[in-house]
């Protein structure tokens, strides 16, 4: 079939048909920056043939080069048969107005903690000069460490990761960005070792539970495992959060962490913690703020 579309289509209208009535077939699972066949094959070839993403019509009927023909179909080809997510296909993500690089050593970046910087964060961090040192657990590709030194331009950032790759990964995007002197990339095992103290501290750690992982659709599969199971609860590393956290921030600290659909599951562990539940585009069960003080009378 790929063989004789390379022979017979010429247009991105011929590719964009194409690639939705593969995607359909195939049946994939959505989740990595689109959420169905259409939008999703748009993307995929707009951003092969570096078009602009956000402007489909005026090409629609431009005819392609046999070369560039041959490109998108390989690319719709993985998509479709080897269920690769479309940002390993592209090397690019989006979260917000950022676009980053990523492949098969990171997560695709799609955390709801950058909907969250700046001022939302106000009635906690009055004024964004007063976040001197910020931290960023389990940064990955250095997506939110990026978006803390946006929103935070005064502050030094540490990102820290247990993969080596990953870090490759994040050096990557934060030359990209010109950030080399405001984030210090560190390698460790989530806070072992560390001796700052910080004003904001953000994570999206690993948080998928057990049962859970052996149900990912086969997307999710071709991301680095380390950075999604967390333990029979998915709970682990937010354990260890909660239990450094206290250490780790200054006094009026405040700690960001991203939870999945693990609330419940949280709330039941931690009784005595005020959880404060803030909304984002998703709503308001994902991501939940504590201050050091309530860290701290929390006995924690």
């Amino acid at each position: 079939m790929y063989e004789q579309a390379a022979k017979e289509l010429t247009t991105v209208r011929d590719l964009l048909r194409f690639a939705v009535s593969r995607f359909n077939e195939a049946g994939l699972s959505y989740g990595h920056g689109t959420d169905n066949a259409h939008d999703e094959a748009a993307y995929l070839i707009l951003s092969l043939l570096k078009l602009p993403i956000d402007t489909l019509e005026p090409y629609l009927d431009a005819r392609l080069l046999p070369s560039e023909v041959t490109t998108v179909l390989d690319a719709i080809a993985r998509r479709a048969l080897e269920r690769v997510p479309v940002a390993y296909l592209t090397h690019e993500a989006w979260q917000g107005e950022f676009s980053f690089y990523v492949d098969e050593r990171v997560l695709v970046p799609r955390s709801f903690i950058y909907e969250l910087l700046g001022e939302p964060l106000t009635p906690w961090i009055e004024h964004p000069e007063l976040v001197h040192r910020a931290l960023d657990l389990c940064t990955g590709s250095g997506c939110l460490a990026i978006q803390l030194a946006h929103h935070y331009p005064d502050a030094e950032v540490d990102a820290v990761d247990i993969s080596l790759d990953a870090l490759e990964v994040a050096a990557i995007n934060v030359e990209h960005y010109g950030l080399d002197e405001q984030i210090q990339l560190i390698h460790t095992d989530m806070t072992e070792g560390l001796e700052e103290t910080y004003d904001l501290i953000v994570s999206n750690p690993p948080y998928v539970d057990e049962e859970s992982v052996d149900e990912l659709p086969p997307e999710y599969l071709h991301e680095p495992e380390i950075a999604l199971g967390s333990g029979r609860d998915g709970l682990d590393a937010t354990r260890v959060i909660l239990a450094e956290a206290s250490r780790l921030l200054n006094p009026k600290g405040v700690l960001l962490v991203e939870v999945g659909h693990n609330r419940d599951v949280l709330e039941a562990a931690y009784p005595a913690l005020p959880f404060t539940w803030l909304e984002t585009s998703s709503g308001d069960g994902f991501v939940f703020l504590l201050t050091r003080e309530e860290l701290v009378e929390a006995g924690l």
